[in-house]
């Protein structure tokens, strides 16, 4: 069932989204090489408490951190560690903010001191802004995958099968589900007061996915460098707002 937020509810999800994109940025813009992903977790970590909420991820599912960050194969859900970041590693920062009991959920993926995959990573930003186009009241959830899909597509790279945006706010995971592939027109309609996680998940290869050994870390099965991008919006009757 589709959680439909109120205005004021809405307005406690931008001040909660401001915080998360705050934490996020921080995150990216201190990344160095040399630095460990722990270290990377500390930052946004200090960012969200420093402005009187909390990580929506740590204790999540008896998941210990307030960040999840995956580095190069690695696409989803992975453990701030001891790896010291190298320059050129494909970095992904993703976290969730809970303010006033509604969270917020966003993911970057940057590469570390050098532009050697810009294009790769430009395909995930173009794929997340086509996706955001299609939230507007009328359109379905397959209009948005399907949007990521031939933005991914059409660059030679493929989306992830397994892996999916979702509902946000009451509950760090709402229905409905958004998938990186799909049909226009399918799926649940989009309704004024709908709000969602949007995540671009894909690879340079194939999309089957891996299990590390850690038993969280999703990685490509085949090795391929991943990104991940992420932000979550409302659907308002003026048109698509972007709380991350």
């Amino acid at each position: 069932m589709t959680l439909i937020k109120t205005t004021r509810e809405i307005e406690l999800l931008q001040a909660g989204g401001r915080i998360a994109r705050k934490a996020i940025d921080e995150a990216v813009s201190l990344a160095r090489a040399g630095m460990t992903t722990l270290e990377l977790n500390a930052v946004a970590e200090q960012s969200i408490a420093a402005a009187g909420a909390t990580p929506s991820f740590k204790g999540y599912e008896g998941f210990g951190f307030a960040t999840c960050i995956n580095v190069n194969a690695g696409i989803v859900h992975g453990i701030p560690s001891n790896y010291r970041l190298r320059r050129g590693d494909i970095v992904s920062v993703d976290l969730g903010v809970l303010y006033q009991g509604l969270h917020t959920d966003v993911s970057e993926s940057f590469e570390l001191e050098t532009h050697a995959q810009e294009q790769f990573l430009q395909v995930g930003r173009d794929a997340l802004a086509g996706a955001i186009a299609q939230c507007v009241l009328g359109n379905k959830v397959g209009d948005i995958s399907s949007a990521i899909q031939a933005t991914v597509e059409r660059a030679g790279y493929s989306v992830s099968r397994d892996l999916a945006g979702h509902g946000v706010g009451r509950q760090l995971h709402e229905d409905p589900y958004v998938e990186c592939f799909g049909r226009p027109g399918k799926g649940r309609q989009i309704v004024e007061g709908m709000t969602l996680a949007l995540e671009v998940i894909y690879q340079q290869g194939r999309p089957e996915l891996s299990l590390a050994k850690d038993g969280w870390t999703l990685v490509t099965k085949d090795g391929s460098l991943s990104g991940l991008f992420e932000k979550s919006v409302a659907v308002t009757r003026q048109g698509v707002l972007v709380l991350t």
